[in-house]
């Protein structure tokens, strides 16, 4: 069996099953939950940028998740609170931003560091939902307590897919005809190590739970978290130039095929979809092949929201709302973009966003200083958008994003430096027109930012710079607009 659990595990979904009162499975599914409760499924994919053809990308092919934007409320702008997994991750599911779960490498767990911060899938289990964990949801290691935060967050234990731990082997035929651990390279699946690959492993878990889950009284959340197009990029071996690319189309195919097997279980008439990433991905921008960064391409990540009967009418019995297509091999058609909202949002949205939607109640705001205080929000509500009719023009958002190094001048652990390291923390606010950075003094003893200590500084103005590239910090012209922005950042 390729996954985790075995046998016992398998025992120990049926006994959670029964005790959330599990239905006669051959009784009809009901097109609405027991008071009004509908289902979640959360798809979160690794380090994509929004190279997606719902967001305009001309070669990218994602008929999938265009299929699915097509019926969804599209975010244009939305951004991750910090360009790396692992504090992205911590940051949306607790709607905390990373000075506040005081995590911004890979090597501590919030409800030791700074709080014991109840997380959304947690909030969702407190009121009746079982709920359910497939791939990388949270990042594994220190940062989830080495449990994917489980019991916390989760019914039962989190499914992890056996074949991710050979993602460092030598798979990679080079010229020599041996087999090398490149971090790029297509490969034969049935070559590999138990004949496949992890993204293909969650989703053929999350289908078999998805099936299971058909007959459940009880609302649920499924999270699905898959490894691509984070490197290395190991996919399929097809004949697409672009290796970042192909491992997208890859990436789109497992969403297909997952949305296709909701669709014959009859649960998109009753599941909430969203699919997002925890941040972006550089291709070159800036001289950069990585993250690690506040630019826009590595913060700006595609977010969407599927909720039958408010963004597509609900299906009929029988309807397709999800026909997989093979990217590779069918006719991939030009499909509606969806509604896209030209608005700026946050990942720290999402907790706040999906209890409106579900009528379950709000988190509070969190107090300027919201350390030990287990349940509330750093992010807004963005449920208001979600209404076709909305203006995307309700009011100015300012966003925030935040990345730290550990000196001035480049050094061997800038990209990622550990917590005791870090000597500068650069916090970016993005507004219509403008993405203003400060990198200030940082004391990571104290988890405090002295905005006295400015560093360096960044402006770029979107209108005519979209790709961040002129720096207009110490441009005179635009001195009013580098301190207004100061002050909202240290606010």
């Amino acid at each position: 069996m390729n996954r985790k659990w075995g046998i016992g595990g398998v025992l120990m979904v049926f006994t959670c099953w029964a005790a959330y009162g599990q239905l006669d499975p051959n009784a009809a599914p009901d097109f609405v939950r027991k008071e009004g409760k509908m289902n979640v499924l959360f798809i979160i994919a690794d380090d994509l940028r929004t190279s997606l053809g719902c967001y305009g990308d001309p070669i990218v092919k994602s008929p999938n998740i265009d299929q699915l934007a097509s019926k969804s409320i599209v975010f244009k702008n939305a951004f991750a609170q910090q360009a790396l997994c692992g504090p992205s991750r911590t940051s949306f599911l607790t709607s905390r931003r990373p000075d506040t779960t005081r995590l911004f490498d890979h090597d501590s767990y919030w409800r030791v560091q700074a709080g014991n911060y109840t997380t959304l899938p947690q909030y969702l289990k407190m009121h009746g939902y079982l709920t359910l964990s497939v791939g990388k949801v949270f990042h594994p290691g220190i940062v989830s307590n080495h449990t994917d935060d489980y019991p916390y967050s989760w019914s039962i234990p989190p499914f992890h897919p056996s074949t991710q731990k050979y993602k460092n082997a030598k798979v990679c035929k080079g010229p020599d005809g041996q087999k090398h651990a490149n971090l790029v390279c297509p490969v034969d699946v049935e070559e590999m190590r138990e004949h496949t690959l992890p993204d293909i492993q969650s989703t053929e878990e999350a289908i078999r739970l998805l099936k299971k889950l058909k007959g459940t009284e009880n609302p649920f959340l499924l999270a699905v978290g898959y490894h691509k197009p984070h490197i290395p990029l190991k996919y399929p071996q097809v004949l697409i130039r672009q290796s970042y690319f192909a491992a997208v189309s890859y990436m789109d195919t497992q969403v297909g095929q997952l949305l296709n097997a909701l669709d014959e279980q009859e649960l998109a008439n009753n599941t909430i979809i969203i699919f997002t990433a925890d941040h972006g991905w550089s291709l070159g921008e800036h001289g950069e092949w990585a993250k690690y960064s506040n630019f826009d391409v590595a913060t700006r990540v595609p977010l969407m929201f599927y909720v039958p009967g408010k963004t597509a009418a609900f299906p009929h019995p029988g309807q397709r709302m999800f026909p997989f297509i093979n990217s590779f091999t069918d006719e991939v058609r030009s499909l509606p973009p969806g509604l896209m909202k030209d608005v700026n949002v946050e990942l720290v949205d999402l907790f706040p966003t999906l209890c409106e939607i579900l009528k379950l109640p709000q988190p509070p705001a969190c107090p300027p200083s919201s350390f030990h205080v287990d349940l509330c929000t750093e992010g807004n509500s963005v449920a208001y958008y979600l209404n076709p009719n909305a203006s995307s023009r309700k009011r100015q958002r300012f966003v925030y994003s935040q990345y730290p190094r550990p000196a001035d001048k480049p050094q061997m652990n800038s990209d990622l430096p550990l917590l005791k390291d870090i000597h500068i923390m650069g916090y970016s606010i993005r507004c219509d027109g403008y993405r203003y950075t400060e990198w200030v003094g940082y004391n990571a003893s104290t988890f405090s930012a002295n905005f006295s200590a400015i560093h360096a500084g960044e402006l770029y103005l979107h209108k005519t710079d979209p790709g961040e590239d002129s720096n207009l910090y110490n441009n005179i012209a635009f001195v009013e607009v580098v301190q207004k922005l100061s002050a909202l950042l240290k606010k």
